[in-house]
């Protein structure tokens, strides 16, 4: 028998979203036909972000060629890749004026470059139509393709992050078709190919974890590179998805916190709404102030 839902606490709600500026990019992209993480994984601070003025958008459709039980994008087989994409993002960009723009995309397993070379042409659009624009990138992890993260790194990312999402202990429950080391390499590759890079990952707490596998986590992304990091506690979308084991107490994300920066993080986002693209401009800003000190 199935246990209910655990109540979500009173730290974990967030006002419906609203406002001038989240209706101007809602506008957009619905009149452009776009995709933002923001509201295909159902993001809690969506409302937040989007009346600052900015938002993730995700590329490569919105299906994914795997089947994470904490992920709100659909699974199946996806479209083929629209190569006017780049074009339309770099143009939505630049007419809502972002000076950090996040983004990601589906994993696409069924692209021989796991869409490498589709991330690289959108930086390219980017620069050309928003020259002052920092662009961090999410990506997936190519299914260890060093070759095709080549790509992305010669393409010159401010920022390139790929999550770690969980503990290795829980991969096989909640990231089937992923594999830790394999992430830990990826980054570990970009590190070696660009020095100076900002490498960013993440990871979700509340699926199961304990907090000595959460600092080898931790200790584990140091090691391959990793400078920022950001902690967030997991929200299942609904009830088919993995559920929620246990609601992190803020106390505990402050803990997590300070002992990220101890060990030499440049900056650790953590909180319960926190997610990999929560105040990323900040971030960016107070690493490389860390950086210089």
């Amino acid at each position: 028998m199935t246990s209910p839902p655990i109540r979500k606490p009173d730290w974990l709600k967030v006002r419906m979203p609203g406002g001038p500026n989240f209706a101007r990019i809602d506008r957009f992209h619905r009149s452009q036909g776009l995709h933002s993480v923001c509201r295909s994984a159902a993001c809690p601070n969506q409302g937040e972000c989007w009346n600052r003025g900015t938002a993730t958008f995700m590329i490569l459709g919105d299906i994914c060629t795997r089947n994470c039980a904490f992920c709100n994008v659909s699974e199946g087989r996806p479209g083929a890749v629209d190569p006017d994409e780049p074009g339309k993002v770099a143009a939505a960009i630049a007419e809502l004026e972002l000076k950090h723009a996040v983004i990601t995309s589906v994993t696409r397993d069924d692209l021989a470059d796991g869409g490498a070379g589709h991330f690289a042409h959108l930086v390219k659009a980017i620069r050309q139509r928003s020259p002052r624009c920092r662009i961090e990138l999410l990506i997936p992890d190519l299914v260890g393709n060093h070759e095709a993260l080549a790509v992305i790194i010669e393409s010159d990312p401010d920022v390139l992050g790929h999550n770690i999402e969980t503990v290795p202990r829980l991969y096989p429950i909640v990231r089937q078709g992923a594999n830790y080391h394999r992430s830990l390499a990826l980054l570990a590759e970009a590190r070696r190919q660009r020095p100076g890079l900002q490498i960013k990952s993440g990871i979700m707490l509340g699926m199961g974890e304990n907090r000595d596998e959460v600092l080898q986590v931790m200790v584990d992304l140091l090691a391959s590179g990793c400078s920022l990091l950001t902690i967030g506690q997991y929200l299942a979308p609904t009830r088919r998805h993995h559920p929620v084991q246990r609601y992190v107490p803020p106390e505990e994300f402050a803990e997590f916190k300070e002992e990220g920066l101890r060990l030499g993080f440049a900056h650790v986002e953590s909180g319960p709404l926190v997610r990999s693209s929560y105040h990323a401009e900040e971030q960016f800003e107070e690493s490389q102030h860390a950086r210089n000190r």
